[in-house]
This record gives structure tokens, C-alpha cells and sequence, in this order.
């Protein structure tokens, strides 16, 4: 599951991909609010983390164009700004949650949680496609019961496209959830995902197909 960390302190940010990493996250980092735009604009993400001073321009005007334009992406306000004027500022523009510097990052990852398991959002305990079941939380897989050792980016495609179970899930798509901003990526990188997913469905002997639909993207769908 792909975040975005929208933090001008290059440590503090450092530190929060690194241990939302260990958590089980994949995350973007910008510094700015014009890169935070560009970002949302391009790349589909679970949630944001946004700090409120930031360099370019104050992090809540960056919420409150999200707000305006109907752009559902949890966000979770992270800021050294503390007062109940503050807090409620945020709130009302449309944050999800607001969380105060200093902070524990195993509040962070708690409070992400119960972000993203809100009715109409990604995270629930376990997503399941006929006989496979993916837990969310531990990323780890099991088909009839039985846990198999998947690559991290094989688990990227498998979380996506059980996310979108019997839709057409666009490749570009694809490629943003497994790789992000990082901008290193082959011509060809999804389909050997794919392809490499595709074999480790068939050899655990899971009941799922993945159809490739040409010029379009992925279909994943259960083996009646």
C-alpha cells in the first residue's frame, strides 16, 4: 500500500518512509506543497501524511484544494502546531486526523489504520479472491489456509488488483502502486511483475487468474 509523506524536514522524513517501511508501507516523500500536488495529481494513493509548514506555501491550502475539488484521499494532518484552534482549523478542512509533533511512530501507524478501515476506504483486515486471502496488516499471503512467500513486489500487484477484483485495473496504475515516484522503471517492468505473479499463483495452486486486457491493463478474477 503506496503513502504519501509530504514533509520539508529531510530527516524527519527520512525517518517516517523507513519506519512506515517496517510497518508494511511503500512511501513517496516530497518537501513542498507544489510537489504534493504534482504527486496527488499523478500517482493514486492509500492515504497522505501532511505537514502544515512547508516551504512553498501552508499545507492546508494544499487540503482545502483537495477538499474543493471532491478529492477523497485520507489524509492525516502530522504538525508541530498544537493549539484547539489549530486542531479544529484542520479538521475542518478536511483532514482525517491531526496528529502533533512530537509524536511516536506507533501512534502514526495506529492512527493510519484506523484511517484507512473507515467504511469506503482500502484497509480492511484481509482481502480474499476464492481460495487465496491476503492480510493486510502482516502483507502476507495464504491460499486454502496455508501462508506462501511472495516478492515484495509481487504483493504490490496481487494487494491492487484484489483491490479491484473483477475490474479492468489500468497498467499505468500498476506501475505507480508498485513503484511510485521513483521514476526507475523499465518498459517492460509490470509485465514481469505480472508474469511473475501469474506463476506464483498457478505453483501455490490458487483459483485466480490475472487476464491481460491489450492496450488497457489487468483483470484479476477467481477460476470457476
Amino acid at each position: 500500500m503506496r503513502l504519501l509523506i509530504v514533509e520539508d524536514n529531510i530527516e524527519l522524513s527520512g525517518l517516517l518512509a523507513k519506519g512506515l517501511s517496517a510497518a508494511g508501507y511503500e512511501a513517496d516523500v516530497v518537501n513542498t506543497a507544489s510537489e504534493a500536488r504534482d504527486a496527488v495529481s499523478s500517482i493514486s494513493y492509500a492515504a497522505m501524511i501532511l505537514d502544515l509548514g512547508l516551504p512553498d506555501s501552508d499545507g492546508l491550502s494544499v487540503l482545502r484544494e483537495m477538499r474543493h475539488r471532491s478529492d477523497p484521499l485520507p489524509v492525516l494532518v502530522l504538525t508541530a502546531r498544537g493549539g484547539v484552534n489549530d486542531r479544529v482549523s484542520g479538521l475542518r478542512s478536511g483532514a482525517d486526523d491531526y496528529l502533533v509533533k512530537p509524536f511516536a511512530l506507533e501512534e502514526l501507524v495506529a492512527r493510519l489504520e484506523a484511517i484507512l478501515r473507515r467504511p469506503g476506504q482500502l484497509l480492511g483486515s484481509s482481502l480474499q479472491l476464492a481460495n487465496l486471502v491476503y492480510d493486510t496488516e502482516s502483507r502476507q499471503v495464504f491460499i486454502d489456509g496455508t501462508p506462501h512467500v511472495f516478492s515484495a513486489r509481487e504483493t504490490s500487484v496481487l494487494e491492487i488488483l484484489l483491490r479491484r477484483q473483477g475490474r479492468v485495473v489500468p497498467k499505468k496504475n500498476v506501475e505507480d502502486h508498485i513503484f511510485g515516484l521513483s521514476g526507475d522503471v523499465g518498459s517492460n517492468a509490470v509485465e514481469v511483475y505480472v508474469f511473475r505473479l501469474r506463476k506464483q499463483l498457478a505453483d501455490t495452486g490458487a483459483r485466480i487468474s490475472i487476464h491481460t486486457v491489450r492496450g488497457v491493463g489487468y483483470l484479476m478474477s477467481e477460476i470457476k
